[in-house]
């Protein structure tokens, strides 16, 4: 996902400006250590149920203040610094659109893609 890019696209919408008046972006990056205990990481490979991620950003589009939600997970090998998950939730209020991004996050990590660590 090219976040400008998505950004500018949102924006030609007429609704939009009618909608929003905030948006938060998460852009997860593959980290060089473990979380566990903080080894060294060579590369994940990672897996994403790409239907379980539109599921929920269905979902949680039909929140109170919702407008827009999108998320990309990426798969295969990919290596420290490496994009792993974009996701964009754009609505009217930061007190729709924050508690939003914080669970949706948590539920595409935790539903919908696994992450397997090779070791330095």
């Amino acid at each position: 996902m090219d976040i400008n890019q998505t950004l500018a696209e949102l924006k030609k919408d007429p609704e939009f400006a009618k909608n929003v008046g905030m948006v938060l972006i998460h852009n997860g990056v593959v980290r060089g250590w473990s979380r566990g205990d903080r080894s060294e990481v060579a590369a994940v490979e990672v897996k994403a149920d790409h239907a379980k991620v539109e599921a929920l950003c269905r979902e949680y589009e039909k929140k109170p203040g919702i407008y827009k939600v999108l998320a990309e997970a990426r798969e295969g090998k990919l290596y420290p610094g490496d994009d792993l998950l974009f996701i964009i939730v754009a609505g009217a209020l930061r007190e729709d659109v924050k508690p939003v991004l914080a669970e949706l996050l948590d539920r595409i990590k935790d539903e919908a893609v696994s992450k397997t660590e090779a070791k330095v």
